[in-house]
């Protein structure tokens, strides 16, 4: 708990402005108690990343997200998508239903509209929606703040950024990019997968990877800001320092 402590702390003398969870069991104690720890203990902004809608009730979810709202005086923001690769395994093993994706968008659509009518007229908690195809998308750009796209780190720089301008052009949403690798470190949780290779990626100018060299990542972020329309870059924890000097300049520190 000490070493946590002393991380976020560090994150955010930095100039980071937002600390983020995964909702995956096996990898830390619950986001929202963990959040709201780390809420009160520096000024971060605090959020999931993601929720996933089909192992929570959307009354749940959306009272959960809203008392964190009230908690950090409305420096929380609800990250929430349909799911990640094998959470069908998981949901079997926990006796649960599996949603077809049609209903996962009902469910994700039902959780946001709990959550505006917890919220009421005087408060607003932002929501940060991650999808993939053409009717998650859609629902994005219908009920959310900020879209990330889910893309493979195999996808090409300009299939990204295609969907993300037509994200853009639909609705004035602000856009969120993960980016898994940083120089040639690989976020631990992406280390797996086939197509994370940092050289292959920086061969393909792929948008999942970003420089370790301070003044060239504030560089590359600063272009796809402008190409894209980018302004929310999400990095893993292993990289934030790394990255700190890039983040110190660009947020003027």
């Amino acid at each position: 708990m000490a070493t946590w402590q002393d991380r976020v702390r560090r994150i955010a003398d930095s100039g980071y402005s937002t600390l983020l969870m995964p909702d995956v069991p096996q990898w830390q104690p619950a986001p929202a108690p963990t959040l709201a720890f780390a809420a009160a203990q520096t000024d971060l902004r605090v959020g999931t990343w993601v929720y996933a809608s089909p192992l929570r009730p959307a009354w749940s979810t959306a009272w959960e997200a809203h008392s964190m709202s009230v908690l950090t005086e409305g420096r929380f923001e609800m990250g929430i998508g349909t799911g990640r690769p094998g959470l069908e395994d998981e949901l079997r093993e926990r006796g649960m239903p599996v949603a077809s994706p049609g209903e996962r968008l009902g469910q994700m659509r039902e959780t946001v509209a709990m959550l505006r009518d917890l919220d009421g007229p005087d408060l607003h908690t932002p929501v940060v929606m991650a999808v993939r195809g053409p009717k998650a998308r859609a629902l994005a750009v219908e009920v959310a703040d900020t879209v990330t796209v889910a893309a493979l780190a195999s996808d090409t720089r300009a299939a990204v950024a295609g969907i993300a301008r037509d994200l853009r052009a639909a609705r004035d949403v602000e856009l969120a990019l993960h980016v898994p690798v940083v120089g040639d470190a690989v976020a631990p949780f992406m280390a797996s997968a086939r197509d994370t290779d940092p050289a292959a990626l920086r061969a393909a100018d792929s948008l999942a990877v970003l420089p370790d060299d301070p003044a060239a990542a504030a560089e590359e972020i600063e272009r796809r800001r402008e190409e894209i329309g980018y302004s929310y870059f999400v990095v893993g924890a292993d990289s934030a320092e790394v990255l700190a000097t890039t983040v110190a300049k660009l947020a003027g520190r």
